[in-house]
């Protein structure tokens, strides 16, 4: 095969894998009850299916029932199925609740329950809290940065003060969704380069 066959070979190539949507996992950070991570994932879900080029999906880390770090074998199955859904996501969309500054407990947990199937995605973070959730965003970003995980810049913060009533119902300020979408599109760039990385053998 000649250098143009080639080239022309993997141009085609990529042209097929633009074709194949991404898919993207919001994963729901807290599991407490009463938690209103729900309610943020299904807004941040509506706003980011305006962007077809994706398909997105609320991944509830409370529905894995996973143990703690270290206090089960390594092949627990509840593990394996958590490890199984990642690795079929490109990308993730976080949702942060604050708690002491910094992550929740069972965020960190499920974020070190896997390992090699988080590496070379991409991810955004959306945060609330007091100070909309900044410090527990700023805490994952190290943790991301760990499991070579590309964040992006662009994040929304939503008050536990103005963009919630009572604290309890979701009811954020209309301008949230320009940067939503902002987020998602920054999301979406970096999610398809790093599949291209990750397709590479």
């Amino acid at each position: 095969m000649g250098m143009m066959d080639k080239l022309l070979g993997k141009s085609q190539e990529e042209a097929n894998e633009m074709e194949v949507k991404l898919k993207i996992g919001i994963i729901l950070g807290s599991t407490r009850e009463g938690r209103v991570s729900p309610q943020v994932g299904e807004y941040i879900k509506e706003i980011a299916e305006k962007r077809d080029e994706a398909d997105f999906e609320i991944v509830d880390i409370a529905k894995y029932d996973l143990p703690f770090l270290g206090t089960v074998e390594a092949n627990d199955p509840r593990i394996a199925k958590w490890n199984e859904k990642l690795a079929s996501l490109d990308g993730f969309i976080f949702i942060v609740a604050e708690y002491n500054h910094s992550i929740t407990g069972a965020l960190k947990n499920a974020l070190d329950l896997a390992r090699e199937v988080w590496n070379n995605k991409a991810a955004g973070i959306v945060s609330y809290g007091s100070v909309g959730g900044a410090r527990a965003a700023e805490h994952l970003r190290g943790i991301l940065g760990e499991l070579a995980v590309a964040d992006v810049r662009t994040h929304p913060a939503f008050s536990l003060f103005t963009d919630f009533e009572n604290m309890t119902k979701f009811k954020p300020a209309d301008y949230h969704k320009e940067i939503v979408l902002e987020m998602v599109d920054q999301l979406l760039r970096w999610a398809r380069a790093l599949k291209s990385i990750r397709n590479i053998t």
